[in-house]
């Protein structure tokens, strides 16, 4: 993956992880029920399965408990606190990758392709988390938390990724992006989201 050097996952995966832990923290306590660009589901769903995804890796990488629930049918109901919950989840997921060595050529993951060299396993467990961050971002009236640095490496193992996922429902078709568009543009377009997005729900 010449795109990304060597290492550079293991920052893109601590980026992905704030992002999503900062958006989380900042949705307003009125706001849990409002649609996102996930159209099935609402911010607690698309927090809900967020959840279970790192739960998901981070169960495959060293056996610990997965999601409580199935992440790709969220109940839309949490009982407790959401962001403990969250937390919990990232930090499981922190730890379980920072027991994989850097050029480690087969790491488990939860994916359909099983497992995966490092680099592209642990840029997949950080797309998950930033995507659904800026689903939960644009859905709750919050500055996007991608930005071009983060969507680059995100949108190199996307390409390499996404398509088996497709008939699993887990990403959308995708869209194509307009002939301006930058990388955080491509990335949404490519996983079936509309960078637009709330601008085209109105």
């Amino acid at each position: 993956m010449s795109e990304i050097a060597a290492g550079q996952w293991r920052t893109v995966l601590e980026e992905a992880h704030e992002a999503l832990r900062t958006t989380v923290e900042g949705v307003p306590a009125d706001a849990w029920e409002r649609p996102t660009p996930c159209e099935r589901w609402n911010v607690t769903q698309v927090l809900q399965h967020a959840v279970g995804d790192q739960l998901a890796f981070a169960a495959a990488i060293d056996g610990g408990p997965g999601p409580a629930e199935d992440p790709f049918a969220p109940s839309g109901r949490v009982d407790g606190d959401k962001l403990a919950g969250l937390r919990a989840a990232l930090d499981a997921s922190a730890r379980a990758w920072t027991g994989v060595a850097d050029g480690d050529p087969e790491v488990p993951t939860p994916l359909p392709q099983g497992k995966l060299p490092a680099d592209i396993g642990a840029v997949a467990c950080a797309l998950d988390a930033a995507v659904h961050a800026w689903d939960i971002a644009v859905a709750t009236g919050q500055p996007s938390p991608l930005g071009t640095d983060l969507a680059r490496p995100l949108l190199v193992v996307a390409r390499q990724i996404v398509e088996p996922l497709r008939a699993y429902g887990a990403y959308a078709p995708a869209i194509d992006p307009a002939a301006e568009a930058d990388e955080v543009a491509a990335l949404l377009s490519y996983l079936g989201r509309d960078p637009r997005w709330p601008e085209v729900q109105l």
